[in-house]
């Protein structure tokens, strides 16, 4: 019993280590789209990446291994000169499909303000964004 503990052990402290998948320069501005509009961009081609999703008989992380998985996509959608990379489906295994495109920039972040309107001639500019949301604070009386 002693002795099966003691081999088990290791195993179980494995299972949760990160195997350092570093992103690679550039992989930072490849956009993820989940379930987004691809259309009116250009198909590059079909990415397939793995990672260790088991270590002996002790599974993963489930979410270690699949932000594992997206670094290495965008890691290879790098290769591709492209700019956007989309699942093709969930992982098994520790293995995922994914697809890379190049949308170039008339696709916004959707997570980006909308631009403003344009601007009749003669009218005033509008007023400069507010930083931090919003809100404005005042001085304390009294401090």
């Amino acid at each position: 019993m002693r002795k099966t503990l003691l081999l088990l052990a290791p195993l179980v402290l494995l299972g949760g280590c990160t195997w350092g998948i570093d992103p690679v320069p550039g992989s930072n501005d490849i956009r993820t789209v989940w379930s987004g509009d691809v259309t009116g961009c250009r198909d590059l081609g079909k990415i397939t990446v793995s990672v260790m999703s088991r270590v002996g008989p002790v599974d993963r992380n489930d979410i270690k291994v699949r932000d594992e998985l997206q670094v290495q996509a965008r890691n290879s959608a790098v290769s591709m000169h492209a700019d956007t990379i989309k699942p093709l489906g969930d992982p098994v295994d520790g293995s995922q499909p994914w697809e890379a495109y190049a949308c170039g920039p008339h696709q916004m972040n959707p997570y980006a303000p909308p631009p403003p309107p344009p601007q009749n001639p003669g009218t005033q500019p509008p007023p400069p964004p507010q930083q931090g949301g919003g809100f404005q604070t005042y001085p304390s009386k009294g401090g």
